[in-house]
Formats: C-alpha cells, sequence, structure tokens
C-alpha cells in the first residue's frame, strides 16, 4: 500500500504525526511519502501545491491530509491545494459519517457531498469597476449521477450491515436554484429508480440543516451539492463530538484521501494540546478502504475507550497532550 502523506499548515503537522505513528504500528509494510502543501508551501515556492507534491498524490493509492491555513482574502496564484487535489484527482464522493449520542439519542448518518464542482470551481470575478463580484456556480448531470451512485450505493451496504431498511436523503434548494438544483435533483431521482429497495425523500436545504440540528436521528444517507454538503456536514458532527471529531474521506474510482475536518486551527498550533482522533480516525477510514476490515475494528475500539475513560484534550474539557492521546489510543491497540 502506497501512501502520501500531506501535514499542511498550523496543526496539521502534529495531529498528522500522531496519524502516523497509529497507522505505522498497524500497517507497518506501508510506503509512505510526505510532501508538503498549503500556505507554508505557497510562501516557499509560491504554488500551495508543488508539482512533485501531486504527483506524489497521483502515484499513491491513498493521502492522508492534514490541514492547510487558507487566506479568507484573495492573494493572486494561492489556490486552495485540497480543491485541487479533490478536482485533479477526481476524488468526487466526500463521505462524512457521523456517529454519537449528542442529542440523548444514538445518530448514525453518513452525509455524501459532490466534491468536484458548484461554487468551489472558484470562477470568480469582479464588474462594474469592483462594485460587483459574480461567481458561477456549476453543476452537471454526470456529477450529480456519480455521486447519486454512491449515496444508493453506500444505503444498501449500510443496510446490510445495520440490518435496518436503507433510505436517502436528496438535500436541494430547487424551488429557488431551478435550473442548476433543478439538474440536481431531476438527476438523482432519476437514479434513484434503479434501487427501488432504497427509501427516498426530499428536502430543502434549509429544512434539512434544522432537522440534522433538531432529528439527526432520523437520518441515515444524506446526498447534495458541494457547498450545501460542506455546511450540513459542519452541522451534523456536533452530534459526533464536534469539528475535533470530525474525519472525511474524497474517494474516487483509482484512490482516496482522508482528512480531519478541523482545520488548520492556527491559534493553538505548536502547543501541543490538538486533538488528534479525528486524523486517527482518518486512518481507520483508509484501513477500511483498503478492505483491512480486523485492524481498523481494533483501531475504532482503541479511539472509542478513549473517548470513553480518557485522555483528554482541551477541546473535550480536559488538559490531556497530543501525545497523550496518541499514546493512549496506542497502548489500547
Amino acid at each position: 500500500m502506497r501512501i502520501c502523506v500531506i501535514p499542511g499548515d498550523g496543526i496539521g503537522p502534529e495531529v498528522i504525526g500522531a496519524a502516523m505513528r497509529v497507522l505505522r504500528a498497524l500497517a507497518p509494510d506501508a510506503a509512505i511519502t510526505e510532501v508538503e502543501a498549503g500556505w507554508g508551501a505557497f510562501e516557499r515556492h509560491g504554488v500551495a501545491l508543488p508539482t512533485a507534491s501531486l504527483a506524489a498524490a497521483r502515484a499513491a493509492d491513498a493521502i492522508l491530509f492534514g490541514a492547510v491555513a487558507s487566506p479568507s482574502h484573495a492573494v493572486p496564484g494561492y489556490r486552495s491545494p485540497i480543491v485541487q487535489l479533490r478536482r485533479d484527482l477526481d476524488l468526487y464522493a466526500n463521505i462524512r459519517p457521523v456517529s454519537g449520542s449528542g442529542v440523548g439519542r444514538p445518530v448514525d448518518l453518513v452525509i455524501v457531498r459532490e466534491n468536484t464542482e458548484d461554487l468551489y470551481i472558484g470562477r470568480e470575478r469582479l464588474e462594474d469597476d469592483g462594485a460587483t463580484a459574480i461567481a458561477e456556480r456549476v453543476i452537471t448531470r454526470r456529477a450529480s449521477a456519480r455521486i447519486a451512485r454512491a449515496a444508493f450505493d453506500l444505503a444498501r451496504r449500510r443496510a446490510a450491515d445495520l440490518g435496518r431498511p436503507p433510505r436517502v436523503t436528496v438535500a436541494h434548494k430547487a424551488n429557488v436554484l431551478r435550473v442548476s438544483d433543478g439538474l440536481f435533483r431531476e438527476t438523482v431521482l432519476a437514479v434513484a429508480r434503479e434501487y427501488p429497495e432504497v427509501a427516498v425523500e426530499e428536502m430543502l436545504v434549509d429544512v434539512a440543516a434544522m432537522r440534522l440540528a433538531q432529528t439527526p436521528e432520523r437520518f441515515d444517507v444524506l446526498v447534495t451539492t458541494n457547498m450545501f454538503g460542506d455546511i450540513l456536514s459542519d452541522v451534523a458532527c456536533i452530534h459526533g463530538g464536534g469539528l475535533g471529531l470530525a474525519a472525511s474521506a474524497n474517494v474516487g474510482d483509482a484512490r482516496a484521501l482522508f482528512e480531519p475536518v478541523h482545520g488548520a486551527a492556527p491559534d493553538i498550533a505548536g502547543q501541543g494540546t490538538a486533538n488528534p482522533l479525528a486524523a486517527i480516525t482518518c486512518v481507520a477510514m483508509l484501513l477500511e478502504w483498503r478492505g483491512l476490515s480486523l485492524p481498523a475494528a481494533h483501531l475504532r475500539a482503541a479511539i472509542a475507550s478513549v473517548l470513553r475513560d480518557g485522555p483528554r484534550t482541551p477541546d473535550l474539557g480536559g488538559a490531556a497532550k497530543t501525545t497523550d492521546v496518541t499514546e493512549a489510543v496506542l497502548a489500547r491497540l
């Protein structure tokens, strides 16, 4: 197994360092290549994703990605490396599982987000001497169909594993965005007819956000477009312990990229207090994707044990260091 590791910026190197210790313990034969990307790489080289880094990602079976500190304002020449990796490697399905009991009831859902188009294509411009900003939104039938199949296939697999009827919720705003979301809705519902055993419901995205906050246990698999999925998945993750515990997979036909969702967190970078469990959960997802279900199950059990009994980093109300949590996971393994 060939793995490309991209620690990135902020707390990325800290949490990916922890994840790599766990990965080496469970997959000692993996061939690991570490490369750079992110704001630091941009400052050093004038490009956020150097050509050599992209080549290494292309040559790998899987990528383990930390975090990047993207600027919130326009910087000439800067392009988000994670968005570029998703598009250049055609990692079209963003998979965000959420499980927990934050509402006092068991929650087990997955948000499946289209990952290559929508507003995130980055086609923006200023007009009227800078007084008007315009962004183009691209929704295609091809991308909508394949993300729909990814969602319905996942619902089918989850039904077999969980022993409950499969259900897919299609979240959109076709009542307002009649052309773009209209095409997405029409395409997903057409694909749904290929899966007669899967129950399908539609939900406007604002209603979906409210119900994810109030009654998340009603969801199984939720499929939506890129930007809506980005927002909804962050709403949902509170029921799994928050961003510090949220992990995601970016999956294509040839390879996959796994990343914690929490971002670079520059306010705590270098303090040694970042929660590594999201990055370590990415290792479990990577192992599962490669069919290594037994070590993945051991790792998930170790993570659950640490979450239950500690130690806990400050984001979870404790005072433990990143290394303390990592050592605890390794000890349980």
